[in-house]
């Protein structure tokens, strides 16, 4: 967080436009790879410099272009001059705190999507900017770090088979924001599973690490809403598009996309929703269990009363109380203690007070 706020302090009182990294920064090593493919082959290479991208060999020839990592800005800059991308929209892909949108341009497209993965069993989510430029024979994409996210896309490439390496970037970047989007469903299903302990858990025997649990995930069902909602805008943008770089039958795949956007919103909803009502069920079962201790001291408080009172009559200094020099006094005593304790007792039991 430290460092995220030194970025943002370097930033302050410069231009638009000045290419500042904002984010955190990850210890990896920056990395470029280079996918360059049509119906008939595939090729990958991995460069240092955008300058060292291999050309296209055919007409259909599509170039994908995976950027690792973020603080070389040289590289951002680079690719800017190179492709002439506008300064605003290079200075958002290193701004890593950019909600989802869409911007169309005359010569490209630029896409930003959150990826969500749970860092660790304790339900903390991570949250990774993805950030395309989509191109008419080429497709950036920027992360923050280096990850497997993109592999089951990879291996499509691999499979000769694939209709994917007959279509344009069009198509390329549906199946990027695709793969993305379907880690939110792991995402939900371990939430599902997270909820349903914690129901189990309120249900029996409810704790102060209960609160915390429910309250940790209420915190990161907000994240997650504010990630996911801006989607269905981005998408719907998307699919209202009259840019040439975005073909109409292939625009309809954007719809699942949507769909699966809706989906995973409205189970966010839900959970919102459901994380509310066992925040009240955990005030009312804390209530109850309260109620119930009091309950249980204010009978042995009521048993005792009387008790307290005879104890405290013998107790006083005077010297002509008969029952002071009785010899069955103090058993007597006893007996009627036993007795008044016994009788309320039963009178508690059969009220249905115990």
């Amino acid at each position: 967080m430290s460092k995220i706020r030194m970025n943002v302090s370097r930033k302050s009182g410069l231009p638009p436009g000045s290419l500042i990294h904002v984010g955190e920064v990850h210890d990896h090593e920056h990395r470029i790879s280079v996918v360059n493919y049509n119906s008939s082959a595939v090729e990958r290479y991995i460069v240092n410099s955008i300058k060292e991208i291999p050309p296209l060999k055919s007409a259909d020839t599509v170039t994908w272009v995976i950027i690792d990592g973020l603080k070389n800005v040289s590289i951002i800059d680079e690719i800017g001059q190179h492709y002439n991308i506008h300064a605003l929209v290079l200075e958002d892909i290193l701004n890593t705190h950019q909600r989802p949108k869409y911007e169309e341009f005359d010569d490209y497209l630029y896409i930003v999507i959150k990826a969500l993965s749970l860092k660790n069993h304790d339900f903390q989510v991570q949250y990774e900017q993805i950030s395309l430029l989509v191109l008419d024979k080429i497709v950036f994409t920027f992360k923050e770090k280096p990850s497997e996210i993109f592999d089951p896309v990879l291996k499509r490439l691999d499979n000769g088979k694939s209709h994917m390496r007959g279509l344009g970037t069009d198509y390329l970047a549906y199946v990027i924001m695709d793969t993305v989007v379907d880690e939110y469903f792991g995402l939900q299903d371990t939430l599902d599973e997270l909820i349903e302990s914690v129901e189990d858990e309120l249900m029996s025997y409810p704790s102060i690490q209960t609160l915390s649990s429910i309250q940790r995930i209420k915190r990161e069902l907000i994240f997650i809403r504010r990630t996911v909602s801006p989607l269905r805008e981005l998408l719907a943008s998307i699919q209202r598009s009259e840019s040439a770089l975005l073909d109409e039958h292939n625009k309809r795949y954007f719809g699942d996309i949507y769909d699966h956007a809706i989906r995973v919103t409205e189970a966010m909803e839900s959970y919102r929703d459901l994380i509310a009502d066992m925040m009240d069920i955990y005030l009312s079962s804390i209530s109850n269990k309260m109620s119930e201790t009091m309950k249980v001291l204010t009978v042995f408080s009521s048993i005792f009363i009387p008790l307290t009172f005879i104890a405290g009559v013998y107790g006083m200094n005077f010297d002509y109380m008969p029952e002071l020099k009785w010899k069955w006094g103090y058993p007597a005593l006893w007996g009627v203690f036993i007795a008044i304790a016994l009788f309320l007792l039963g009178y508690f039991k059969k009220k249905k007070w115990l």
